[in-house]
Protein backbone atom coordinates (compact mmCIF):
# COMPACT_ATOMS: atom_id res chain seq x y z
CA UNK A 1 0.00 0.00 0.00
CA UNK A 2 2.75 2.45 0.95
CA UNK A 3 4.51 2.08 -2.42
CA UNK A 4 1.55 3.57 -4.33
CA UNK A 5 2.10 6.86 -2.49
CA UNK A 6 5.33 7.43 -4.40
CA UNK A 7 3.71 7.04 -7.83
CA UNK A 8 1.65 10.08 -8.82
CA UNK A 9 -0.85 8.44 -11.18
CA UNK A 10 -4.57 8.81 -10.57
CA UNK A 11 -5.61 5.87 -12.81
CA UNK A 12 -3.09 3.60 -11.07
CA UNK A 13 -4.12 4.82 -7.61
CA UNK A 14 -7.79 4.30 -8.44
CA UNK A 15 -7.11 0.84 -9.85
CA UNK A 16 -4.90 -0.39 -6.99
CA UNK A 17 -7.16 0.88 -4.22
CA UNK A 18 -10.19 -0.42 -6.10
CA UNK A 19 -8.71 -3.91 -6.09
CA UNK A 20 -7.84 -3.66 -2.41
CA UNK A 21 -11.33 -2.32 -1.67
CA UNK A 22 -13.07 -5.25 -3.36
CA UNK A 23 -11.04 -7.80 -1.40
CA UNK A 24 -11.63 -5.86 1.83
CA UNK A 25 -15.35 -5.74 1.00
CA UNK A 26 -15.41 -9.53 0.69
CA UNK A 27 -13.67 -9.91 4.06
CA UNK A 28 -16.01 -7.38 5.70
CA UNK A 29 -19.04 -9.25 4.38
CA UNK A 30 -17.65 -12.40 5.99
CA UNK A 31 -17.15 -10.60 9.31
CA UNK A 32 -20.62 -9.04 9.20
CA UNK A 33 -22.09 -12.40 8.09
CA UNK A 34 -23.70 -10.78 5.06
CA UNK A 35 -24.45 -12.93 2.04
CA UNK A 36 -25.55 -10.93 -0.98
CA UNK A 37 -23.42 -10.87 -4.12
CA UNK A 38 -25.25 -7.77 -5.34
CA UNK A 39 -23.10 -5.76 -2.92
CA UNK A 40 -20.10 -6.39 -5.17
CA UNK A 41 -22.00 -4.87 -8.08
CA UNK A 42 -23.05 -1.86 -6.00
CA UNK A 43 -19.54 -1.30 -4.68
CA UNK A 44 -17.93 -1.67 -8.10
CA UNK A 45 -20.48 0.68 -9.65
CA UNK A 46 -19.81 3.32 -7.00
CA UNK A 47 -16.07 2.95 -7.50
CA UNK A 48 -16.43 3.33 -11.27
CA UNK A 49 -18.47 6.52 -10.83
CA UNK A 50 -15.94 7.75 -8.26
CA UNK A 51 -13.23 7.74 -10.92
CA UNK A 52 -14.99 10.55 -12.78
CA UNK A 53 -16.55 12.36 -9.81
CA UNK A 54 -14.48 15.27 -8.43
CA UNK A 55 -15.17 14.50 -4.75
CA UNK A 56 -15.79 10.74 -4.45
CA UNK A 57 -16.71 10.73 -0.76
CA UNK A 58 -19.91 12.66 -1.55
CA UNK A 59 -21.19 9.57 -3.34
CA UNK A 60 -21.87 7.96 0.04
CA UNK A 61 -24.78 10.36 0.53
CA UNK A 62 -26.28 9.06 -2.70
CA UNK A 63 -25.68 5.47 -1.58
CA UNK A 64 -27.41 6.22 1.73
CA UNK A 65 -30.45 7.70 -0.02
CA UNK A 66 -30.71 4.76 -2.41
CA UNK A 67 -30.36 2.22 0.40
CA UNK A 68 -32.94 4.04 2.55
CA UNK A 69 -35.34 4.12 -0.41
CA UNK A 70 -34.93 0.39 -1.00
CA UNK A 71 -35.35 -0.24 2.72
CA UNK A 72 -38.61 1.71 2.71
CA UNK A 73 -39.89 -0.14 -0.36
CA UNK A 74 -38.75 -3.70 0.38
CA UNK A 75 -40.26 -5.45 3.37
CA UNK A 76 -37.59 -8.04 4.14
CA UNK A 77 -34.36 -6.25 3.30
CA UNK A 78 -31.52 -7.14 5.67
CA UNK A 79 -30.30 -3.88 7.22
CA UNK A 80 -26.85 -5.39 7.66
CA UNK A 81 -26.34 -5.10 3.91
CA UNK A 82 -25.46 -1.44 4.41
CA UNK A 83 -22.60 -2.19 6.81
CA UNK A 84 -19.98 -3.27 4.23
CA UNK A 85 -20.80 -0.13 2.23
CA UNK A 86 -19.87 1.94 5.27
CA UNK A 87 -16.89 -0.21 6.24
CA UNK A 88 -14.78 -0.44 4.20
CA UNK A 89 -16.20 1.22 1.04
CA UNK A 90 -16.85 4.68 2.52
CA UNK A 91 -13.32 4.86 3.91
CA UNK A 92 -11.83 3.97 0.54
CA UNK A 93 -13.83 6.83 -0.97
CA UNK A 94 -12.20 9.12 1.60
CA UNK A 95 -8.79 7.80 0.50
CA UNK A 96 -9.63 8.55 -3.12
CA UNK A 97 -10.94 12.00 -2.16
CA UNK A 98 -7.63 12.78 -0.47
CA UNK A 99 -6.00 12.34 -3.86
CA UNK A 100 -8.57 14.23 -5.91
CA UNK A 101 -8.87 17.13 -3.46
CA UNK A 102 -5.42 17.40 -1.89
CA UNK A 103 -3.26 15.56 -4.45
CA UNK A 104 -0.80 12.71 -4.06
CA UNK A 105 1.30 14.51 -1.44
CA UNK A 106 -1.49 14.28 1.11
CA UNK A 107 -2.23 10.65 0.26
CA UNK A 108 1.46 9.82 0.73
CA UNK A 109 1.33 11.65 4.05
CA UNK A 110 -1.56 9.45 5.18
CA UNK A 111 0.18 6.26 4.08
CA UNK A 112 3.44 7.18 5.82
CA UNK A 113 1.79 8.25 9.09
CA UNK A 114 -0.31 5.09 9.43
CA UNK A 115 2.57 2.83 8.43
CA UNK A 116 4.80 4.64 10.92
CA UNK A 117 2.27 4.18 13.70
CA UNK A 118 2.02 0.48 12.93
CA UNK A 119 5.74 -0.23 12.57
CA UNK A 120 6.73 1.99 15.50
CA UNK A 121 4.18 0.34 17.77
CA UNK A 122 5.46 -3.10 16.82
CA UNK A 123 9.14 -2.46 17.50
CA UNK A 124 8.73 -0.26 20.58
CA UNK A 125 6.11 -2.59 22.02
CA UNK A 126 8.28 -5.63 21.39
CA UNK A 127 11.31 -4.01 23.02
CA UNK A 128 9.79 -2.01 25.87
CA UNK A 129 6.13 -2.95 26.13
CA UNK A 130 4.96 -3.81 29.64
CA UNK A 131 1.75 -1.88 30.31
CA UNK A 132 -1.45 -3.18 28.73
CA UNK A 133 -3.10 -0.56 26.52
CA UNK A 134 -6.68 -1.81 26.80
CA UNK A 135 -8.66 -4.89 27.79
CA UNK A 136 -9.98 -5.50 24.29
CA UNK A 137 -6.51 -5.92 22.79
CA UNK A 138 -4.18 -7.66 25.27
CA UNK A 139 -1.27 -7.72 22.81
CA UNK A 140 -1.15 -3.93 22.55
CA UNK A 141 0.95 -2.10 25.11
CA UNK A 142 0.82 1.54 26.13
CA UNK A 143 4.52 1.86 25.39
CA UNK A 144 4.05 0.40 21.94
CA UNK A 145 1.13 2.67 21.10
CA UNK A 146 3.03 5.73 22.34
CA UNK A 147 6.11 4.73 20.36
CA UNK A 148 4.03 4.23 17.26
CA UNK A 149 2.37 7.62 17.58
CA UNK A 150 5.71 9.39 18.10
CA UNK A 151 7.16 7.60 15.07
CA UNK A 152 4.12 8.53 13.00
CA UNK A 153 4.30 12.21 13.96
CA UNK A 154 8.01 12.42 13.15
CA UNK A 155 7.46 10.81 9.74
CA UNK A 156 4.44 13.04 9.18
CA UNK A 157 6.54 16.15 9.75
CA UNK A 158 9.05 14.86 7.21
CA UNK A 159 6.71 13.71 4.44
CA UNK A 160 3.71 16.04 4.74
CA UNK A 161 3.05 18.77 2.17
CA UNK A 162 3.77 22.33 3.30
CA UNK A 163 0.64 23.05 5.33
CA UNK A 164 2.61 24.65 8.15
CA UNK A 165 4.27 23.04 11.16
CA UNK A 166 1.33 23.29 13.56
CA UNK A 167 -1.25 21.90 11.13
CA UNK A 168 1.01 19.03 10.10
CA UNK A 169 1.79 18.24 13.74
CA UNK A 170 -1.85 18.19 14.80
CA UNK A 171 -3.10 16.20 11.81
CA UNK A 172 -0.27 13.66 12.02
CA UNK A 173 -0.96 13.17 15.72
CA UNK A 174 -4.72 12.76 15.37
CA UNK A 175 -4.42 10.49 12.32
CA UNK A 176 -1.93 8.28 14.17
CA UNK A 177 -4.34 7.98 17.10
CA UNK A 178 -7.22 7.25 14.73
CA UNK A 179 -5.22 4.47 13.09
CA UNK A 180 -4.79 2.80 16.48
CA UNK A 181 -8.54 2.75 16.97
CA UNK A 182 -9.03 1.56 13.40
CA UNK A 183 -6.97 -1.46 14.35
CA UNK A 184 -8.95 -1.93 17.56
CA UNK A 185 -12.25 -1.72 15.69
CA UNK A 186 -11.21 -4.38 13.22
CA UNK A 187 -10.08 -6.57 16.13
CA UNK A 188 -13.54 -6.09 17.64
CA UNK A 189 -15.18 -7.24 14.41
CA UNK A 190 -12.99 -10.35 14.36
CA UNK A 191 -13.85 -11.17 17.97
CA UNK A 192 -17.54 -10.81 17.23
CA UNK A 193 -17.15 -13.09 14.21
CA UNK A 194 -15.04 -15.57 16.18
CA UNK A 195 -12.06 -15.49 13.80
CA UNK A 196 -8.38 -14.72 14.23
CA UNK A 197 -7.82 -12.98 10.89
CA UNK A 198 -10.11 -11.18 8.47
CA UNK A 199 -8.87 -13.48 5.70
CA UNK A 200 -5.96 -15.58 4.53
CA UNK A 201 -4.97 -13.89 1.30
CA UNK A 202 -1.65 -12.81 2.86
CA UNK A 203 -0.04 -15.93 4.37
CA UNK A 204 1.32 -15.15 7.82
CA UNK A 205 -0.23 -11.67 7.81
CA UNK A 206 -3.96 -12.38 7.75
CA UNK A 207 -6.33 -10.63 5.40
CA UNK A 208 -6.40 -7.32 3.58
CA UNK A 209 -8.51 -5.69 6.31
CA UNK A 210 -5.85 -6.69 8.84
CA UNK A 211 -3.36 -4.62 6.85
CA UNK A 212 -5.48 -1.57 5.97
CA UNK A 213 -7.66 -1.09 9.07
CA UNK A 214 -5.60 1.86 10.30
CA UNK A 215 -5.79 3.58 6.92
CA UNK A 216 -9.59 3.28 6.88
CA UNK A 217 -9.97 5.36 10.05
CA UNK A 218 -6.98 7.58 9.34
CA UNK A 219 -8.22 8.64 5.90
CA UNK A 220 -11.53 9.88 7.27
CA UNK A 221 -9.85 11.89 10.00
CA UNK A 222 -7.19 13.39 7.71
CA UNK A 223 -9.72 14.44 5.08
CA UNK A 224 -11.98 16.12 7.64
CA UNK A 225 -9.09 17.90 9.37
CA UNK A 226 -7.70 19.15 6.07
CA UNK A 227 -11.16 20.51 5.26
CA UNK A 228 -11.27 22.15 8.69
CA UNK A 229 -7.86 23.79 8.45
CA UNK A 230 -8.25 24.88 4.84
Amino acid sequence: VLAIGFIDSYPLTWLVFGGIMMIALYEAMELFEVEDNSLYIYALSIWLVAYFYPNPVELMFLVGIIFASILAYTKNLDKKLFLPLLYPLASFLFILSLYTTYEMGSLLWLLVVVAGADVGAYFVGKSYGETSFCETSPNKTLEGVAGGIVTAVILGLIFAPDYGFFIVLVISLVVAIASVFGDLFESYLKREAGVKDSGNILPGHGGVLDRVDGYLFGAVVMYILLKLFS
